[in-house]
This record gives structure tokens, C-alpha cells and sequence, in this order.
């Protein structure tokens, strides 16, 4: 099993950018917390000023970067006392960060990948009920915060949900409507569930998580690619990316066993 994941692209990645983290650490960046020196290097002010073109669109003034530069420090000094004082120890907002970052160092490269028109046609060919045009759909909608909170629901007859400005029922409402009210990522969610009569999901949408009795689905037509090539290249990217993060979470788990009492 181990040998057939070292033949992944995706593990020459993560150890690739393991490697590098290792690296830096012995090279002393990350910085160690007792040194009182903090150097500005051009690397850095070259990294600061383009953090700051890529939010403003231009370069930074001069007095611009002076300013930058100053906010980086007192950052810098606060991060350094944090971590000499340990705060950084059982916090569960570090420790999310740094899981988000695990996550993004496996799916960087597919988030800038080029990708062929043969690979957008076979996933538009793969998933044409996320793509089609003027069909409707019929259903009921409970919206809830929390995942959870939606998971615990579904087992109840009858959820309500919360309040939220949200249509609770909708009767054959065109799905690019649909798609303009609960966004693209409800609709995508609800063209792999089957018009039943029982509560399905938690859905997610941008507004949080939904339960979701799909009565009806009028299916519409799957425009060609080159009409469509930006949505059906977003689907794809966003699902490689989930596919990714996956894989590679299930790489680095095989290596930890897990005792609970």
C-alpha cells in the first residue's frame, strides 16, 4: 500500500514541500522566538510589497512601504512573544491554521494547473446534470449554521431549521434561478440527489448547510464547452482540488495510529 502512494505525483509533492519546511526550520526560519534580531531582507521587502500589489493593484510609495514594513515588525515582535510565552500551545485557532496550510501545500499546484480541453470535455461529459440549462427543480429547503446542527436535524421527521431569508419551498423555479438565489454550489450539491420523498444532505451552499426534500427535477440541455468552458473548468478545478487534499490527507494519516481511552 505504502509503495503504490510513493509512485503519486501528489506524494512527491507533500515530501518535496516537507523537505522544504525542514529546511527552513534548520536554517532558522521559522524564527526562533529567543532571537531578539529581526532582519529585513530584500527578499522579504520584495515579498511584502508585492502582498501589497496583488491587494492594490500597484506598487507601494515610498512612504507606502516605510509604513508596510513598520506594521510587518510590530507583527513580527508580537508573533516572536507568543511564541516565547507559549501561547501558540493548545490553541485551537493555530491549530486550524496550520491544518489549512497542510491543505493548501497539497492542493497549490492544482490550483494553478493548466488544464487540456480534452480534460474539460470528458468532466463535462462525466457531470452533465451540473451543467444543464433550463431545467427546474422542485423542493423543500431547512437551512441551519452549522454542519452539525444539520446532521442531528436530518434525523427528525420534520426539520424546520433557522430563520433566513431563503424561499423554505419552491415549485418548478427554473434552476438558473435557483442557481442566482442558493448560488452555484446548492445547485451542483442538488444534481447528484434523486427526487425522493425523504430529507437528504446536509447541502452546502455559501450561506451555510441545508436539508433538502428534492420532489421534482425537469432536466434541461447541457450547452456545448465552448460556452460554458470557464463553469465546467471552475467544477473541475474545485473538485481536483477536494480530490487532492483527500489523497493527501490519507497519506500522511497511514503514518500516525490513534489511541483513544
Amino acid at each position: 500500500m505504502i509503495r503504490s502512494w510513493l509512485r503519486e505525483p501528489l506524494v512527491h509533492f507533500l515530501l518535496a514541500g516537507a523537505a522544504i519546511y525542514a529546511a527552513l526550520g534548520w536554517w532558522g526560519n521559522p524564527v526562533d522566538p529567543a532571537d531578539r534580531t529581526i532582519a529585513i531582507t530584500r527578499e522579504r521587502q520584495a515579498g511584502i510589497a508585492l502582498g501589497f500589489e496583488r491587494i492594490m493593484g500597484r506598487p507601494p510609495t515610498d512612504a507606502e512601504m516605510d509604513g508596510l514594513i513598520d506594521r510587518w515588525v510590530r507583527e513580527e515582535v508580537l508573533y516572536r512573544e507568543a511564541l516565547r510565552l507559549g501561547l501558540d500551545e493548545d490553541d485551537a485557532v493555530v491549530r486550524r491554521r496550520l491544518a489549512t496550510k497542510m491543505d493548501e501545500l497539497a492542493t497549490a499546484s492544482a490550483e494553478t494547473a493548466t488544464v487540456s480541453e480534452e480534460t474539460l470535455e470528458q468532466w463535462l461529459a462525466a457531470h452533465p446534470e451540473r451543467f444543464a440549462g433550463g431545467g427546474a427543480l422542485s423542493f423543500d429547503q431547512a437551512w441551519f449554521a452549522g454542519e452539525d446542527t444539520a446532521r442531528r436535524a436530518l434525523a427528525t421527521p420534520n426539520p424546520r431549521g433557522n430563520p433566513i431569508s431563503l424561499p423554505r419551498s419552491v415549485a418548478r423555479m427554473p434552476t438558473s434561478e435557483v442557481r442566482e438565489t442558493f448560488g452555484q454550489q446548492f445547485v451542483q450539491e442538488l444534481a447528484v440527489l434523486q427526487p425522493v420523498e425523504r430529507w437528504q444532505g446536509p447541502v452546502p451552499s455559501g450561506f451555510g448547510w441545508h436539508l433538502v426534500r428534492l420532489r421534482e427535477r425537469t432536466p434541461g440541455k447541457v450547452p456545448p464547452l465552448g460556452e460554458i468552458r470557464d463553469l465546467v473548468e471552475a467544477d473541475w478545478r474545485n473538485a481536483t482540488i477536494a480530490e487532492r487534499r483527500e489523497r493527501a490527507y490519507e497519506v500522511l494519516r497511514e503514518a500516525y495510529r490513534v489511541e483513544r481511552e
